[in-house]
């Protein structure tokens, strides 16, 4: 009996190892002077900003370079209240408009994961005034993700959004009780709409019992040290608020400050350069997949959530970089942030933002590790163009590459079989799927190496694996008078097993 017990107890233990995560192998950079040559080419950005700020009447910005998690460089020009000749900082409180978006989306997710709420949800659960309200009489319902990826079918509001930031939530239950106006049905189509985040922003409200403000600084901004952001500049002393300006007939005029109101969900944080780069790193750090402990305010499953397309907004086959490079592009909104894949498979993903006296802008390349914050206090600055300018530039100058994906033992271990049998192929092997020799008979196995190794001779060299995912990849095999590349992909059975397999003459 205790034999059998014992037998048991180390299949068990069998299973669990075989199960064990650990074996996962996350995706790394392997370049130890990147941030090195990151931080030589920025008096090239520093220039780069200080020209665009000339060019287009900014009284005064502030901006900073995020590295692996950290602040690498940061810098300001110009004054954050001109009348008063009051330096901007990186330390100065500009309001980043739209920026805010994602803020409101993560907690949403925060929610979510919480248990307390679901983003398939019908809105009119929690403001039961807009049940019924679409375009037609087939319309679905709204729900809390068509609010996330802007298709809940309103209107592009934003000359009527950004004058709404004060409205209370009264203010907002009244016209939504009135009848809403609808562009779209929902579900359908991407139209930007801040009234949308302002519904997020009361939903956040309704289910945690606190405002929307309130329950972002408890749970995302304390949590991340980014202690001073705020939603209402009233609380920010004077010398540390960036005011806002506008320029018409070359001059600057000085606008109004908007209070915070149930809108600020959708563009009314206040924040700087030295604390939105806590931001930044955090999303940062919700990359590459792995199995570390949990550290950040939201799990880090739910930020690469975020980093997803979830509705598509534009092909562009002929886009062009401000450097003038063109190149195909896809462009999507994900939940409080947009999406842009280019033909070099370069992930951009972040938000701008504008608003009377204001504009803003950040962009992160999660594969590379890198990303670029920028504040100005003019009317809807144009943040954007420079900050792509800017990432793409330091792509470029300091030679940075994308994570390259982790070799997972599995995969290293059958790369090792593999170039045993391809030499002598014989049947019965435990190597292969069920698959395999039914797609792949022997004989013609025997006679492609036979060929092949006729050609280029014996294996020299067995190259490092260059993996595509934690189940496939390749290998080049270095021969007397030439190389293979020898490709594979493993099935989904544990431990997984070659399902398919190429190898061909480079």
């Amino acid at each position: 009996m205790k034999k059998i017990c014992s037998l048991v107890l180390i299949l068990f233990v069998q299973q669990i190892n075989a199960q064990n995560p650990s074996h996962f192998t996350p995706a790394s950079f392997n370049d130890e002077t990147r941030v090195e040559r990151i931080k030589k080419a920025m008096p090239v950005i520093e220039k780069m900003y200080k020209d665009f700020a000339i060019a287009n009447h900014f009284p005064g910005y502030a901006y900073g370079i995020v590295v692996d998690g950290q602040l690498v460089y940061k810098g300001a020009e110009g004054y954050a209240n001109l009348e008063e000749k009051i330096p901007a900082t990186t330390s100065s409180m500009f309001r980043i408009a739209s920026m805010s978006k994602s803020f409101t989306s993560l907690a949403i997710l925060h929610l979510r994961d919480a248990g307390k709420l679901k983003l398939d949800d019908p809105v009119y659960l929690y403001i039961p005034a807009l049940k019924g309200q679409g375009l037609t009489k087939d319309s679905p319902p709204i729900t809390i993700r068509h609010l996330m990826s802007h298709s809940a079918g309103f209107p592009e509001d934003n000359p009527w959004g950004d004058r709404q930031l004060a409205d209370s939530e009264k203010d907002l239950n009244d016209l939504i009780k009135g009848k809403l106006s609808f562009s779209n049905v929902a579900g359908v189509e991407y139209e930007y709409s801040n009234l949308g985040f302002a519904m997020l922003g009361y939903i956040i409200h309704k289910v945690s019992g606190i405002t929307y403000d309130a329950y972002i600084k408890k749970n995302i901004l304390v949590p991340l040290g980014m202690n001073t952001t705020t939603y209402e500049f009233t609380t920010i002393p004077k010398d540390k608020f960036a005011f806002g300006y506008r320029y018409i007939n070359d001059k600057w005029r000085k606008e109004i400050p908007l209070q915070d109101g149930i809108y600020g969900a959708m563009g009314g944080m206040i924040t700087s350069i030295d604390m939105f780069g806590k931001y930044v790193a955090m999303h940062e750090a919700a990359w590459p997949e792995r199995n570390d402990a949990e550290t950040l305010p939201v799990k880090r499953a739910s930020i690469r959530e975020m980093h997803q397309p979830a509705r598509f907004i534009s092909l562009n086959p002929n886009y062009s970089f401000p450097s003038g490079k063109k190149l195909a592009t896809a462009g999507a909104y994900t939940y409080g942030l947009r999406w842009m894949i280019d033909a070099e498979h370069k992930k951009n993903i972040g938000h701008s933002g504008g608003l009377p006296g204001f504009g803003s802008n950040w962009q992160f390349l999660p594969d590379y590790g890198i990303g670029v914050i920028l504040f100005a206090n003019v009317t809807y600055a144009p943040t954007t163009i420079i900050n792509t300018a800017v990432i793409d530039t330091l792509v470029h100058l300091a030679a940075l590459q994308p994570r390259q994906v982790g070799i997972s033992p599995i995969l290293e271990k059958r790369q090792q079989e593999l170039v045993k049998m391809i030499v002598h192929w014989t049947t019965g092997s435990p190597i292969f799927a069920e698959n395999f020799y039914e797609d792949y008979p022997i004989d013609m196995l025997v006679s492609e190496s036979n060929q092949l190794f006729k050609e280029v001779g014996g294996i020299v060299k067995v190259n490092k694996m260059m993996a595509e995912n934690q189940l496939r990849g390749y290998c080049i095999l270095d021969c007397e008078k030439g190389k293979l590349k020898l490709a594979f992909t493993l099935s989904p059975e544990n431990p997984a097993l070659v399902q398919e397999y190429h190898l061909t003459k480079l």
